[in-house]
């Protein structure tokens, strides 16, 4: 049944009635030779009022089974920016014939129909360019659908959750399979609200009473529902379906778009996964992609993507980047193991439980891994495809990691230290096109559901294969591989890369790197610690033990499990050392607090064997001098280092312990992470009275601010995180060099060492300005009894007070309020007000350095227990 399209009932929250307008459309295709009206959201006329000429219309689509209601919050902002005199945007948001507040038309609208439709209302509106259209949910296909057929008015094209491209063979996602079986269709999308209430259910946080109102507003009767079972019903399964051929149209065009492209995603969403957005990304790789961790399919209720998308409106399109060709000569990753290729010395040594070692040498090590590149491009790995690596640090991961580098494949790394959770969001974030692993992480990805073909380590029994999705072995690999060619190798500024950051300060990001920026951290580590061939490196720190062949001299990784590097023995140290006669010992400040809490059980033999390492690093944070100063007694003659880096820039200034005890005598607050290595830089960003890092990047003494980093090696970019690729970037030097924004903050002081004072979103807003944490911890952590001190705060922004929270030796029996006596010490101890002081069993820390406090959390729960709450663990 027809029915006319009206205009929304006014005070529905968020929509402005002033843009609510009714458009009479000359009809198209099924239409052909009748009138359909429109309601739309324009911001046209209201701009034309104000004597705003915009730069160009936003055309944004809607999916089901929303309404144009789903773009107020863009069609509110565009307009107030204009207000304010900022660049406009026209917005022109639709309701679709047969859903929000258009026409009713009892006529069926597949695909090709809705694009046709599409295209009549944008004529009859006389849109010029240029648009950029902006879809979500089966709204995306429609305006891609338009996109691709208006080229000459198209200037971009943005996206949220949808999809253009279904695997073959592999089912539609759940919740649409269920809605439109047979039987259920009916009932779910049109006699009843399920679909709906379904869909409003998505949102992330929970939608208000009233917004649920409002998107309900226009599907008050069955009557008024017929177009969302349409919807459904019109989703294409397989070639037989009406559907099909326009939706593969759709597919194929957006492959050939070339504008500019911005695509905001919801990991969270049952119906468009991620599985989607790569396909999206295959085909548009010009695009700028961020993905909301927590969002799902709501993704315009769940985050502020309008905010994003004016951004990303106000920013050139069509800059190149920094030409990098420009830089050093390059020299591959695998230039010094192909160099060695024909040397039966020792590469790498793998040292396992109850004293096996295995050996592999340069000849071996390199026959590995052309044999393993030339079978994974036989089986049909090419370059720029995503490979995750769930196996083990060894002689095995090694070969791998460098059989991907020399075709071109991207490695994928996230440390298991993340936790099966972490790991998940990780792994599906980066969505890979292969995964290898051991049998743990296969089984973990079937479970789970990871992306990717499986490829597992061991060969396994055919069974388990099939149960576990698992397409080949490694020994398939090396079989093929045995009788195929090496393809030719990618180029230095190919992607290379993909490691994921501890996930200690948030969800877990993946670092890109290019073949150039790994080749620039081996070479920068080379010169600064004078690696040579016969150097030795031993390493307790997954990052640096994979630099070994690159380094062109022997890695060990010693007896440990490397998912939790606080499992290191000082046995297990000396005996890699002893077994290798390494120069060069990296360890985590998570593998040094237990070796040194090893160390009485030091024979003379690993006493002797310790004695003859030259260097000893401890890398991934910061760490106190006397922790440095109990490892140095282990290693007596070893210089002791702690370099300062984090994922994005592994290797940024250094400092000795020496360096570190003259650093003691200076009136500095934080740890002195010493100076820049090599032709690195540093800039700090000041901190306004608000605390946020505001100012311009200068190299000024004492003052606090946010650390700004620039290296050869930085990163390219974080994977699909736009919007934080664009906050770590945000008002940097404009000196043609690449800069990143750590998060951390800290000063330099007059001899140009850096000293690292906290993360920016710890620091104290108080009414005295901004505190950052790591001085008064400092001082809190002189005071007897005190084995480790996090200070956060409590009460509002701007009015922050200090708390003390504290780990005690002995340890303390439960969390709660110190001592007396000890909190009155702590309180004598540091110029800092303290409001309350805390201690607590063990403060929160990353897995992978455990050093890393969860500032935040003892935040909200050092507020928690001083507002009355029982004390539990934070």
């Amino acid at each position: 049944m027809s029915s006319p399209a009206a205009l929304p009932s006014e005070g529905l929250p968020g929509l402005d009635p002033r843009f609510s307008r009714l458009v009479a459309v000359p009809g198209r295709g099924a239409d052909e030779g009748m009138t359909r009206t429109w309601h739309i959201l324009d911001t046209g006329p209201e701009l034309a009022r104000l004597g705003v000429s915009p730069r160009g219309t936003v055309l944004a689509v809607h999916g089901n089974p929303t309404w144009s209601y789903l773009w107020r919050s863009i069609v509110a902002r565009s307009f107030a920016a204009a207000e304010a005199g900022e660049p406009a945007w026209r917005v022109v948001a639709v309701d679709q014939l047969d859903m929000g507040f258009s026409e009713r038309t009892d006529v069926a609208r597949p695909l090709a129909q809705r694009v046709a439709d599409l295209a009549a209302l944008t004529d009859t509106l006389g849109l010029t360019g240029p648009v950029v259209t902006l879809g979500h949910d089966w709204g995306g296909v429609i305006s891609l659908g338009w996109a691709i057929d208006h080229p000459e008015l198209l200037a971009g094209v943005t996206l949220l959750n949808t999809a253009v491209h279904h695997p073959e063979g592999v089912p539609i996602p759940a919740p649409l399979r269920l809605a439109g079986a047979r039987g259920v269709l009916a009932v779910s999308t049109v006699q009843t609200t399920a679909f709906l209430d379904t869909t409003l259910a998505l949102a992330s946080p929970a939608l208000t009473p009233e917004v649920k109102a409002a998107f309900r507003a226009p599907y008050g009767t069955a009557e008024r529902r017929r177009a969302i079972g349409g919807f459904v019903a019109d989703i294409p399964v397989d070639a037989r379906h009406e559907s099909f051929a326009e939706l593969q149209r759709i597919a194929d065009g957006v492959s050939r778009l070339t504008v500019p492209a911005l695509m905001l995603w919801g990991p969270r969403d049952p119906i468009f996964s991620d599985r989607y957005l790569d396909d999206l990304v295959e085909r548009m790789p010009q695009a700028d992609v961020h993905r909301f961790e927590g969002a799902g399919h709501l993704i315009a209720e769940d985050r502020d993507y309008a905010t994003a998308v004016l951004t990303w409106l106000a920013e050139p399109q069509d800059e190149e980047p920094p030409a990098e060709g420009t830089e050093a000569a390059w020299t591959p990753l695998w230039e010094r193991l192909d160099a060695r290729r024909t040397d039966d010395a020792t590469a790498v040594i793998e040292m396992g439980a109850a004293g096996v070692v295995r050996r592999v040498s340069w000849r071996q090590l390199d026959d590995r891994v052309r044999t393993l590149a030339a079978g994974l491009t036989a089986l049909g790995v090419r370059r720029g495809d995503r490979v995750s690596l769930l196996v083990p640090p060894g002689p095995t991961l090694t070969a791998i990691i460098y059989a991907c580098l020399r075709i071109g494949a991207v490695v994928v790394v996230a440390d298991a230290g993340l936790g099966l959770k972490g790991l998940t969001r990780a792994v599906r974030g980066a969505w890979p096109d292969v995964v290898i692993g051991e049998l743990p992480g296969l089984t973990a990805a079937r479970v789970l559901g990871w992306p990717g073909l499986r490829i597992s380590v061991p060969t396994l029994p055919a069974v388990t294969a099939r149960a576990l999705g698992i397409r080949h072995s490694l020994a398939d690999v090396t079989r093929v591989g045995a009788a195929a060619d090496l393809p030719s190798g990618p180029g230095p500024d190919d992607p290379a890369a993909i490691l994921f950051t501890s996930g200690s300060t948030g969800p877990a990001k993946g670092v890109a790197y290019t073949h150039r920026q790994l080749s620039a951290l081996r070479d920068i580590l080379a010169a600064h610690f004078d690696v040579s061939p016969g150097t030795g490196l031993v390493t307790g720190f997954a990052p640096f033990a994979l630099l070994g062949p690159a380094l062109g001299t022997l890695s060990v990784t010693p007896d440990m499990d490397v998912s939790a590097p606080r499992t290191l023995t000082a046995s297990a140290v000396a005996t890699a050392v002893r077994a290798s006669q390494a120069r060069i010992v990296f360890l985590s400040p998570a593998a040094i607090l237990n070796v040194v809490a090893t160390a009485d059980a030091l024979t003379a033999d690993d006493r002797a064997a310790l004695a003859g390492v030259e260097t000893f690093l401890s890398t991934g944070a910061p760490i106190s001098e006397a922790l440095l100063t109990a490892a140095a007694r282990v290693m007596p003659n070893a210089t002791a280092h702690t370099p300062y880096g984090m994922t994005e820039c592994l290797l940024v200034t250094d400092i000795t312990l020496d360096g570190i005890r003259a650093a003691t005598e200076a009136p500095d607050a934080g740890v002195c992470v010493g100076t820049p290595i090599g032709a690195n830089r540093i800039r700090i960003s000041a901190l306004d009275t608000d605390g946020r890092a505001t100012g311009d990047p200068a190299e000024t003494p004492g003052v606090l601010g946010e650390i700004l980093v620039s290296a050869s090696h930085l990163k390219d970019h974080y994977d699909r995180l736009w919007l934080t690729d664009r906050e770590a970037s945000r008002q940097t030097p404009d000196d043609d060099a690449r800069w990143h924004r750590t998060g951390d903050v800290g000063h330099l002081d007059d001899g140009g060492r850096l000293w690292v004072e906290g993360r920016v979103p710890h620091v104290l807003v108080t009414a005295d300005g901004p505190l950052a944490p790591v001085g008064p911890e400092q001082q809190v952590e002189r005071v007897h009894g005190v084995r480790r001190a996090a200070v956060v705060g409590v009460g509002p922004h701007g009015l922050r007070q200090a708390v003390a929270v504290i780990e005690t030796t002995p340890a303390a029996a439960g969390p709660g309020l110190a001592a007396p006596e000890l909190a009155a010490r702590i309180r004598a101890a540091t110029d800092t007000p303290l409001v309350a002081v805390l201690a607590v069993p063990a403060l929160p820390t990353d897995i992978r350095h455990n050093s890393k406090i969860d500032r935040t959390r003892l935040s909200g729960w050092a507020e928690r227990v001083l507002s009355g709450e029982r004390p539990t663990a934070p």
